[in-house]
């Protein structure tokens, strides 16, 4: 096992559109979302057994859950929990963990997951997070695994590729947006692109690099809190630090841009990917029944098929006459909501809130 391998999992999202299931005090991530006893957090961490060694997992989450992941992860020191005192997308969450693991070990090489994915094939994704980690280890590249598209789907934005012999890294040609139903059809019959499974890989000196020349205000902020990273001081300059970073996205502030210099690379993988956004996704990687439900609690179901119900283990639940329908319950919430019109939901949490913070 390298130890400069360093694994950054970002679990500091809200989850909105997993209403009510993830809420504010609760996100997803901190949920056993499968039933597999093991929450979506847990199997993150899980999944890198092998890789790097433990002391060198590090989580970045929103200073409110902090007991959460320690519950959860109590393997992890105070250190290798990263609080983020304000939620600004995912390049100051990456940038402030990359400095700081830079601070201890300038010759790290850092995987970027975020911690609410679903992946069924753990041995393939461990295989490619090995030739992507080969690949950034002695090298400027910047590596993403792009999973192989099984339907031309428009809540997942996607990466053009070069297809290269004799490699299993490729060059990246392009990053594209989440595309309408036609734009996702041409994509796939064209063979020449993948999802963007929104997880990374490079070395710590690339990464810095990357922020000085496509952000360099955001780089200068986390570069000067260098002296403070793993000292009583960390929280205070971190505070200060977020008060100076833009909202802005990874793929946004770094990755499109790295990507029209020419060294951003994709390895194509095919792992059982889902980065469970919706119900929907939940819906489409579970069990189900004959009738095409699934189905997470006590449900009596009559004339209903393409449902997906999740209740507590403690409510005896009827349903009679549905087809394609979200019926979920959490807390003091209950969804029901037809599984196409899914994208409703953040509508649904932005109402609630007017009906008070309990409900979302």
């Amino acid at each position: 096992m390298n130890k400069n391998n360093y694994v950054v999992i970002m679990a500091g999202g809200v989850g909105t559109r997993f209403w009510p299931f993830s809420r504010t005090g609760n996100p997803k991530q901190f949920h056993d979302v499968l039933g597999t006893g093991r929450t979506l957090l847990q199997q993150t961490a899980d999944r890198f057994d092998g890789v790097c060694p433990s002391q060198n997992i590090f989580v970045v989450t929103s200073t409110e859950y902090k007991d959460l992941v320690k519950a959860q992860l109590p393997q992890l020191a105070d250190d290798q929990i990263l609080l983020e005192p304000a939620r600004r997308n995912t390049a100051p969450c990456i940038a402030y963990a990359a400095y700081k693991i830079a601070a201890r070990n300038p010759e790290a090489n850092l995987v970027i997951a975020p911690a609410d994915h679903i992946i069924l094939k753990e041995e393939a994704f461990r295989q490619d997070i090995r030739t992507a980690l080969a690949a950034t280890a002695d090298s400027n590249k910047i590596v993403t695994l792009g999973i192989r598209p099984s339907r031309p789907d428009t809540g997942y934005g996607y990466i053009q590729y070069l297809l290269e012999p004799n490699t299993q890294v490729h060059k990246v040609k392009a990053f594209k947006e989440k595309p309408n139903l036609e734009w996702a059809v041409k994509f796939i019959e064209s063979g020449e692109y993948v999802w963007n499974a929104g997880i990374f890989v490079w070395n710590a000196q690339t990464v810095m690099n990357s922020f000085a020349q496509h952000l360099p205000d955001m780089a200068e902020a986390f570069e000067d809190g260098r002296e403070f990273y793993f000292t009583p001081g960390e929280a205070t300059y971190i505070e200060k630090a977020y008060s100076w970073c833009k909202n802005v996205s990874i793929d946004v502030g770094i990755m499109e841009n790295a990507g029209k210099a020419g060294n951003v690379y994709v390895v194509l993988s095919d792992f059982g990917w889902s980065d469970l956004g919706t119900w929907k996704s939940l819906y489409e990687v579970s069990d189900k029944d004959a009738q095409q439900n699934v189905v997470d609690g006590h449900a009596m179901l009559y004339n209903t098929q393409n449902c997906i119900i999740k209740t507590p283990a403690d409510r005896l639940v009827a349903i009679n006459g549905l087809d394609g329908f979200i019926v979920a319950e959490y807390d003091n919430v209950l969804l029901i909501c037809r599984k196409d019109d899914e994208q409703k939901v953040k509508e649904f949490v932005a109402d609630a809130k007017n009906k008070g913070a309990e409900f979302v």
